[in-house]
C-alpha cells in the first residue's frame, strides 16, 4: 500500500476520484466538490476545468455547477444490467404486461442510445418483438427520450453537439431545438411517448422505473401497433405503467 502511495501522481488521482463523484451526483458545485475530495477550492476548479475541457464535465445552466459529460456518460454501464436487478424488477415487468397487454420492457441510457435490458411480450398475433441488447437512437423512442429528459439542457447539448439529428422515420424528431422542446414536455407530463419515430407503425409509451441517478435510471416501456396506439390509449397505458412500478415499493 506504502508503495502505491509513492508512486500516486496527485493530480490524476484528484481527477479521478471526481469521476467517481459524478457516478453518484447529478451535479456539483465548486465547493462541493472540494469539501468532499478534501482539496482546495482552487484545485477543484482546475480538476473540473480540465475534465470539462475533455468532455468528462459539463456546466450547468447557472455556471456555478457541473454534471457528468458526454465522455463520462458514454462510458459508464447502466447498473439494470445486474441479475440482482432484473429479480428485482421482474414482477414488476410482468405486472405491465398483464395490465397493458403489450410487450414491455425495462431500458436504460448509454451515451446517445438506449438499450433494453429485460422485457415480456405481448400474447397478442400482431405485437411489438422484444429484442434483448438491442440499442436505438433515443431521440426517436419514448424509453430514450423519458431518460433524456433527466438530464441537464448542457447534457443533452453536449451529447448532441449538432443541431440536425438523423431522421429515421418522417416523424422522428430531425432538430436538437425540437428535442429540447419535447423534453420540456416529457418533464411536466411525467411520460414519454412515441408515435412512429423509430419503426413506422410502433407506437410507445414510458414512464420512469427505478434509479435516482444517471447510471441506475431506468425506463418502463410499453410498446404495440399504431392501431392499439392511439392518444387516448397511450395515455391509459402510462397509467397502467404507473401503476406496475408501484410494486416496486412493497417487493
Amino acid at each position: 500500500m506504502e508503495r502505491t502511495r509513492r508512486y500516486t501522481i496527485e493530480s490524476l488521482d484528484t481527477g479521478l476520484r471526481l469521476i467517481q463523484l459524478f457516478l453518484a451526483h447529478d451535479r456539483l458545485t465548486v465547493s462541493e466538490a472540494a469539501a468532499l475530495l478534501s482539496v482546495g477550492r482552487s484545485t477543484a476548479h482546475r480538476v473540473l476545468s480540465t475534465l470539462e475541457g475533455r468532455g468528462f464535465a459539463v456546466r450547468d445552466s447557472s455556471g456555478r455547477g457541473y454534471a457528468a459529460g458526454p465522455e463520462l456518460v458514454r462510458l459508464g454501464l447502466p447498473a439494470g444490467f445486474g441479475a440482482a436487478t432484473r429479480r428485482r424488477l421482474g414482477a414488476v415487468l410482468d405486472e405491465a404486461a398483464r395490465r397493458t397487454g403489450e410487450t414491455v420492457q425495462s431500458a436504460a441510457l448509454v451515451g446517445d442510445q438506449i438499450i433494453v435490458m429485460d422485457g415480456r411480450e405481448s400474447p397478442h398475433p400482431v405485437r411489438a418483438t422484444l429484442e434483448l441488447g438491442r440499442t436505438r437512437p433515443a431521440h426517436a423512442t419514448a424509453g430514450g427520450k423519458l431518460l433524456l429528459s433527466s438530464l441537464t439542457e448542457e447534457q443533452v447539448r453536449a451529447l448532441y453537439p449538432g443541431e440536425e439529428l438523423p431522421g429515421y422515420t418522417s416523424a422522428t424528431l430531425t432538430t436538437r431545438s425540437a428535442l429540447l422542446a419535447e423534453l420540456a414536455l416529457v418533464r411536466s407530463r411525467g411520460y414519454a411517448v412515441s408515435r412512429g419515430e423509430s419503426v413506422p407503425g410502433l407506437h410507445t409509451v414510458a414512464v420512469p422505473l427505478a434509479g435516482s441517478s444517471r447510471r441506475d435510471r431506468l425506463a418502463l416501456v410499453a410498446s404495440g401497433p399504431a392501431d392499439r396506439g392511439e392518444d387516448g390509449v397511450l395515455l391509459r397505458r402510462a397509467e397502467e405503467l404507473r401503476r406496475s412500478v408501484v410494486l416496486l415499493d412493497v417487493t
